[in-house]
């Protein structure tokens, strides 16, 4: 079972996501999480998820684009530091991916087919990764991060947004 990382494999700015993960089996956990993912934006027709709960915030087809990408990238950091890859892994701008998709364009079930997509991927990559490969470290956007802190950044990341989307979009 994959642990919780120590507070020294990550840098603070994770902290947030990675408190966002309740305790338990992890697995189950991002089973859950999918299994509500799905549930909440099955319920959302492709008119309702333009909606913006104030003008300049993302839609709600644009969060879960935002998740699916997200996720994509974490991922793809945990893989490479579990493979021992000690490459600086550079950052991103979440707000310039917004800006260069076409979310709103897409319908609800296109994007949720694409998270489904990705989360099975990550699902699968966790079976690659070893006990030892989850303690390595690697450094992402300068600041040091070992494979696991990565593993409950994905499903904190997720579990936030779930949260905002509860608070500022449901009236």
């Amino acid at each position: 079972m994959l642990q919780r990382p120590d507070s020294e494999e990550y840098s603070p700015y994770f902290t947030g996501y990675i408190n966002q993960v309740p305790e338990g089996d992890y697995l189950s956990i991002l089973h859950s999480q999918l299994d509500a993912i799905v549930d909440l934006f099955s319920s959302i027709n492709n008119e309702q998820g333009l909606y913006r709960y104030e003008p300049g915030k993302w839609s709600l087809k644009e969060v879960l684009g935002h998740i699916t990408d997200t996720e994509r990238i974490m991922s793809y950091r945990m893989l490479r530091i579990a493979r021992g890859d000690t490459t600086n892994l550079p950052g991103f701008d979440q707000d310039l991916y917004i800006t260069n998709t076409s979310f709103d364009e897409l319908s609800m079930e296109d994007l949720l087919n694409d998270f489904k997509a990705v989360r099975q991927a990550t699902f699968t990559l966790l079976k690659t990764i070893s006990e030892a490969a989850w303690l390595r470290k690697g450094i992402a956007n300068n600041n040091e991060i070992s494979a696991r802190a990565f593993a409950y950044v994905i499903a904190g990341h997720a579990q936030h947004h779930l949260g905002v989307i509860q608070q500022k979009y449901n009236d």
